[in-house]
């Protein structure tokens, strides 16, 4: 590799992840070209890796993954107004066309005609930012607020993904929440809460390490969904959930059985918001459940705004969010990244660190089998 190339890494079909050699970008007007520092795994990326799609959105050609990223102004494109170079900064992953009913509604996380960072969604793909320098519009780039460190600020996109959700569900102050699913998403939505206000936070998964570190951003209580326990019929389970009587539950676990758990733990009367994608196609709801118990069922798509307010709330330690980075390996050991990123029992969030030296970066090639 020399100085006109740069690593990304890409998938090319289910199974197929690679570190690629590709030309270093340069910024046009409008332009800034970033250094990539850290990248987090999401789990679309791991979907692109395993199954090479996510939902209905299917590679169709080679895609840089990535959509969680901060790094260092590299250079300004031509008559542009933005940071100087060096500057640290977070990058915007969402390109709206600001002209749909949507986005002038100021909805435009649910633009028509939108395009995120690694995404298959459009074709052409939207390249992501899993690479050693991306270029963006300039008015897609965040400065990090002094002191922010940017480590930390690489859980910022995610996090504003939680942020969103929790704005979905109202006035949280005082209220007992239950949160399906303590992956990344699902622990950053209770560090969300607890900076929101909420007066109890339950949470559910199946694993005992995402609720140890759900714990620790906030969770007031947790359970262990599918430990060993008595058995009890259907019933019984269904009475154990009713008793949680939240005033306010968010599946964060993309899994229908979260969902439902959200439809009979949560009060009558109460709020229900859907923030983790369940698999393509429709998935059954317990639908008479939702109208018997006058349940409100919303909708949580990405963010929009919420990115600003989230670096401010990272820098001035409203969101203790440290506990999810749970590893940090050099872009060489992509491979062991995406598998480590892979299982919950081991890990929450994992960053690319792409600031590896040359001499530590393997050929370009297949990276996992």
């Amino acid at each position: 590799m020399n100085s006109a190339t740069m690593r990304a890494v890409v998938a090319h079909g289910a199974g197929d992840l690679r570190l690629e050699e590709r030309p270093v970008p340069k910024p046009g007007p409008g332009e800034v070209a970033v250094d990539i520092r850290y990248g987090g795994i999401c789990g679309s990326d791991l979907h692109y890796w395993r199954h090479g799609a996510v939902g209905d959105f299917r590679l169709r050609e080679p895609l840089v993954l990535g959509h969680e990223i901060v790094g260092r102004v590299r250079a300004v494109g031509p008559g542009t107004e933005a940071p100087p170079p060096g500057t640290p900064v977070a990058v915007h992953p969402l390109a709206s066309c600001g002209r749909c009913r949507q986005c002038l509604a100021g909805r435009r996380n649910t633009c028509l005609d939108t395009g995120y960072l690694g995404s298959a969604a459009r074709n052409p793909h939207v390249q992501g930012g899993f690479a050693s320098v991306l270029v963006v519009p300039a008015d897609r780039v965040l400065p990090l607020p002094e002191g922010l460190d940017m480590r930390l600020a690489a859980v910022a996109e995610p996090a504003a993904v939680a942020w969103h959700a929790v704005r979905q569900a109202g006035d949280v102050r005082g209220k007992r929440v239950l949160v399906t699913g303590a992956g990344p998403i699902g622990c950053l939505v209770v560090a969300a809460l607890r900076a929101a206000g909420a007066g109890e936070i339950i949470v559910t998964d199946v694993h005992e390490a995402p609720l140890a570190v759900a714990r620790q951003v906030g969770a007031t209580s947790t359970v262990r969904i599918g430990a060993p326990t008595t058995e009890k019929n259907e019933l019984e389970e269904l009475e154990d959930l009713e008793e949680l009587a939240a005033d306010i539950a968010i599946e964060s676990s993309g899994n229908p059985a979260g969902l439902r758990t959200c439809v009979y733990g949560v009060d009558r009367g109460g709020l229900v918001v859907g923030l983790g994608l369940l698999p393509p196609g429709d998935t059954p709801v317990a639908a008479n459940a939702v109208i018997t118990r006058e349940l409100r069922l919303v909708g949580s798509f990405r963010f929009d705004t919420e990115l600003g307010e989230v670096l401010r709330a990272l820098a001035d330690g409203r969101l203790p969010v440290d506990p999810v980075v749970t590893s940090v390996l050099p872009v060489a050991q992509t491979g062991a990244a995406f598998e480590l990123a892979a299982d919950p029992a081991r890990s929450c969030k994992v960053l690319l660190d792409f600031a590896d030296p040359e001499d530590l970066l393997p050929a370009s090639g297949r990276l996992l089998p």
